[in-house]
């Protein structure tokens, strides 16, 4: 009868372990809730003429992609399933599942990371908003394996913002963005926002695409908390079109340390929609 007890309890338990939402998983439902909810539509089309004054490669994205005469973007999410993610140098690869959420009309992300590490559910929760970024990680829903915030995450954040603004346009034609040219296909941008700046240069080809951006702007910080000054770069391949415009299929981010460069995201087949 004990023994038949025992079990009951370790199976009701398991159950309420399988059913309960995990920290992460509340959080961020609550985050998508209010994202939409405070969701500021953005007015009117992109235009050949208010891309006048703008880099010669910054123009040909929106004019060689498709965007001219489409409805400006007020935000976006985008999923990314299965994706190879790295814990950190040395550390083991696990596959992801990514979802995030940015805003168009003020600096805001956000994002979830779901896996599995030694059988055990692994969550990851990335915030920015007001100016302060965060990142959380949980082992079994609930148990915290580490926090990280401060002006170093408020700075990376801020420049993981900026380095995705033509994945969400709008943002890219924004008036915290200005753009110097380097040369042909390579532009200088500097985002200016919550009494910070940050910086890094965008990469395209002749035919339109913005396929890289690299920065010095961001901290890599290890799971003891170690930071360290490190390049760091974003990579986007596999464009398609999807009505009407070109869109990225395959998103890769590095951490360039001098002993080597560790491809610690590398995401494909991603599905965006745009609000």
């Amino acid at each position: 009868m004990t023994m038949l007890m025992i079990f009951l309890l370790a199976l009701a338990l398991f159950l309420v372990f399988l059913l309960v939402p995990s920290r992460v998983q509340s959080r961020f439902s609550e985050i998508e809730r209010t994202f939409r909810a405070t969701l500021q539509p953005s007015a009117g089309v992109f235009t050949v003429e208010e891309l006048q004054g703008y880099p010669q490669a910054v123009q040909d994205f929106f004019i060689k992609g498709g965007y001219i005469g489409k409805k400006k973007m007020s935000g976006l999410k985008a999923y990314f399933p299965d994706t190879p993610f790295s814990l950190g140098v040395g550390k083991p690869m696990v596959t992801i599942d990514y979802t995030q959420l940015n805003k168009a009309d003020r600096p805001e992300r956000y994002a979830q990371i779901s896996s599995r590490i030694y059988g055990l559910p692994f969550e990851g929760l990335d915030s920015y908003g007001e100016g302060k970024g965060a990142m959380e990680g949980y082992l079994a829903k609930f148990i915290r394996l580490f926090s990280q915030k401060g002006d170093y995450m408020d700075r990376a954040s801020l420049v993981t913002y900026l380095a995705e603004a033509f994945f969400l346009p709008t943002v890219a034609l924004s008036e915290t963005v200005t753009y110097e040219q380097i040369d042909a296909l390579h532009v200088k941008a500097t985002m200016k926002a919550y009494g910070m700046e940050v910086s890094g240069v965008f990469t395209f080809l002749e035919s339109g695409e913005m396929v890289k951006f690299t920065t010095n702007d961001r901290m890599a910080a290890s799971f003891d908390g170690k930071l360290e000054q490190i390049p760091w770069s974003a990579e986007c391949s596999e464009y398609t079109t999807v009505d009407g415009i070109r869109l990225p299929g395959r998103l890769k981010a590095t951490w360039h340390y001098p002993e080597g460069d560790l491809v610690y995201f590398d995401g494909r087949d991603v599905q965006v929609t745009f609000f």
